[in-house]
C-alpha cells in the first residue's frame, strides 16, 4: 500500500499497524516419480553361473504401477462406483497416466485375495456380537438374477453374492447358523427358523400399519403405529439419558399392546363362512388380518427392542449397508462375472468396515494391496 485511498498521502514511510489476512488453498500439479529398481548380474569366476540379484518382492514386471496410483484406482471404482473407462479418462487428464481397466481389474484381484483372512474376521467377529442386522436384495451377474446378502452392525460388514435368496445362500454366509445373539431382520420366513433371539423391522411394520390404515380404516392399526412411535420415543429417552429401563412401564405399554390386539381382534374376526373359497383355502383372510396375526404370532420379536436397549427399533443397519451396492448397479451397471461381483463385495465389505472403525479407505486399500490389511479391534 502506498498512499491514503482517501486523500492520497504518501504511506511508504508509515508503520504497519496490523494484517488482515487471506489464505488460498491449492495442491500442487501431480507429477509422475519413477523408482528404478537394478538387480545386480554377474558370472560366476569358478564355474561360470550367471548369478542374479532377487528383486523386492513387490516389483513383478519390468514396467508396472505403484500401490498408490493402484489403490487410488480401486478406490475410486469401489467406493464411489466410477466405471473402468471413466477411471481411465480422470488419470489420464489429471495425472497423465493411461491405465487401462484391465490393470485397476488386475489389482482389484490382487486385493480381493489378500482380504479373504480380513473376510473370515470379520464373520467371526459378527458371530459372537450382540446384535446383527441381516437383509437381501436382488442384483444382476452374468444377466441373470442373483441376491446379494448382508450381514452387518455398527462396527462390521459382511457381503454375500448368491444364486439363491434363502437358507442355503444364509447357511454359505457361514453367520446365523452358528449366531446366538439378536438377529435384526424385516420378519422374512427363512431368518426365523436359526437358533438365536430374533427382533423385526418396525419401521417395515409401521409402513403396513400405516397401509391397512388408510386402506382400510382400522382403528387398531392407526393405535398400534401410535404405541410403536411411543415405545421408540420411551427407549430413546433412555439411551439419550443412559438410564436403565422401568420395568413397570414397559408392562404397562405391554397391556396397552395387548388391549389393541383385541381390539383388532374384534375389527376382524375370522370368516366363518364356509361357502367363501380362495387359493389359500376355506376363509380366507383379508391383509388386515394377516397384518393382526404377525402381530399376536411375533409379539416377542416386535418388542425385543423395549426390553433390550442394544436392539434397535429398526433393521436401519442393514438397509444402509446394503443401499451402497444398489447405487454401485446404477452407476457403474451390472457384474459381468462371479469372481468380479465377488470381488466387489468383499473389498466392499473392507471398506464399509474400515470407514466405521474411523480409519481411512485409500490408506486401509494400500495396505490391502502390500497384503497387510488393517487390523479392527
Amino acid at each position: 500500500m502506498s498512499c491514503c485511498k482517501e486523500c492520497g498521502h504518501t504511506l511508504e514511510n508509515v508503520e504497519v499497524e496490523a494484517y488482515e489476512k487471506r489464505q488460498v488453498f491449492d495442491i500442487p500439479p501431480v507429477n509422475l516419480i519413477v523408482t528404478e529398481h537394478k538387480s545386480q548380474i554377474k558370472t560366476c569366476p569358478y564355474c561360470g553361473k550367471i548369478n542374479k540379484a532377487v528383486f523386492p518382492e513387490s516389483v513383478k514386471y519390468p514396467v508396472q504401477y505403484g500401490p498408490n496410483i493402484l489403490a487410488s484406482a480401486i478406490y475410486c471404482k469401489n467406493h464411489h462406483f466410477i466405471p473402468y473407462e471413466r477411471i481411465s479418462e480422470f488419470f489420464e487428464d489429471i495425472m497423465g497416466i493411461k491405465i487401462c481397466p484391465a490393470t485397476i481389474i488386475r489389482a482389484e484381484r490382487e486385493c480381493f485375495q489378500n482380504l479373504e483372512e480380513f473376510e473370515n474376521v470379520i464373520r467371526e467377529k459378527l458371530m459372537i456380537s450382540h446384535v446383527v442386522h441381516f437383509d437381501e436384495t436382488g442384483m444382476k451377474i452374468e444377466g441373470k438374477r442373483h441376491w446379494l446378502h448382508v450381514a452387518s452392525n455398527e462396527k462390521y460388514t459382511c457381503y454375500l453374492p448368491h444364486s439363491k435368496r434363502g437358507a442355503e445362500a444364509i447357511d454359505a454366509m457361514g453367520i446365523l447358523p452358528e449366531f446366538k445373539g439378536v438377529a435384526v431382520h424385516d420378519g422374512w420366513k427363512p431368518y426365523n427358523v436359526y437358533d438365536c433371539d430374533h427382533a423385526l423391522c418396525n419401521a417395515h411394520l409401521q409402513r403396513e400399519l400405516t397401509g391397512i390404515e388408510e386402506n382400510y380404516k382400522q382403528q387398531w392399526a392407526k393405535e398400534m403405529n401410535k404405541l410403536l412411535t411411543e415405545m421408540k420415543k420411551y427407549t430413546d429417552e433412555c439411551k439419550e439419558q443412559v438410564k436403565e429401563l422401568d420395568f413397570e412401564q414397559i408392562k404397562a405399554l405391554e397391556e396397552r399392546f395387548d388391549a389393541i390386539i383385541m381390539k383388532g381382534i374384534e375389527e376382524n374376526p375370522q370368516s366363518l363362512n364356509p361357502e367363501k373359497q380362495g387359493k389359500r383355502g376355506k376363509n380366507p383372510k383379508t391383509k388386515a388380518r394377516n397384518l393382526l396375526d404377525r402381530f399376536i404370532e411375533h409379539k416377542e420379536k416386535i418388542l425385543r427392542f423395549l426390553k433390550d436397549l442394544k436392539v434397535p427399533f429398526e433393521n436401519n443397519q442393514a438397509e444402509r449397508d446394503i443401499r451402497m451396492m444398489k447405487l454401485q448397479q446404477k452407476i457403474s451397471g451390472t457384474f459381468r462375472t462371479t469372481q468380479g461381483a465377488q470381488a466387489f463385495c468383499r473389498m466392499r465389505a473392507y471398506i464399509s468396515t474400515i470407514r466405521k472403525n474411523g480409519l481411512l479407505v485409500l490408506e486401509g486399500i494400500i495396505a490391502a494391496l502390500k497384503g497387510a490389511p488393517l487390523t479392527i479391534t
